[in-house]
């Protein structure tokens, strides 16, 4: 069995480009791609950025006991890591990495403590979270309500993750990333 890496925040603290950077410059990591139920963004590729299995397969999969974790996150979507995944990163020889959100990296710490790194990514504070939401363009304002006050149950956990690590300066966290993931697997 190998290790895994988990990256948690809410929306828009960075995980996704923080998790990008780390996969550009630690070779022994592989990502993890997510399922989950909801339509593709027009930017989004199948297999690459989730696997988007729409809610009736996802359905499916979850009486499959297919997902190593899973969560409906807002009514019908519905989003988990499929235990394929881990396999297919293992085979590799490489270290998987997540980028799931708090209820699903804390869900795989604890089937996995001992092989499990949970890193929580803090965002500066709730208004640049609010600024970073908006500049995306994708959310009407009552989603974007939803995304915040998510967020701010999402913070009140960040001391079950191993480490908390504040994206108030996106370089300065991905090299303190970096270095607690090289302690891990090197130990």
């Amino acid at each position: 069995m190998g290790k895994l890496i988990v990256i948690s925040a809410p929306s828009g603290a960075g995980k996704t480009s923080i998790v990008k950077h780390l996969l550009e410059n630690m070779d022994v990591l592989s990502f993890s791609v997510s399922a989950c139920s909801r339509d593709k963004r027009e930017s989004e590729v199948d297999g690459k950025d989730y696997h988007f299995l729409g809610i009736e397969e996802f359905k499916k999969k979850i009486k499959e006991v297919a997902f190593l974790e899973w969560e409906e996150v807002y009514e019908n979507q519905f989003y988990g890591t499929l235990k394929s995944e881990l396999q297919r990163v293992w085979n590799e020889g490489k270290v998987v990495i997540f980028d799931v959100d708090v209820v699903g990296g804390l869900n795989i710490k604890k089937q996995y403590p001992k092989e499990c790194l949970s890193l929580f990514i803090m965002p500066p504070s709730i208004d640049v979270l609010r600024k970073r939401l908006s500049g995306r363009g994708s959310e009407s304002e009552e989603k974007l309500e939803m995304r915040l006050a998510k967020a701010e149950q999402e913070i009140s956990k960040n001391q079950d993750f191993d480490k908390v690590i504040l994206n108030d300066d996106f370089g300065i966290a991905c090299e303190e990333i970096m270095k607690v993931i090289t302690n891990f697997i090197n130990t």
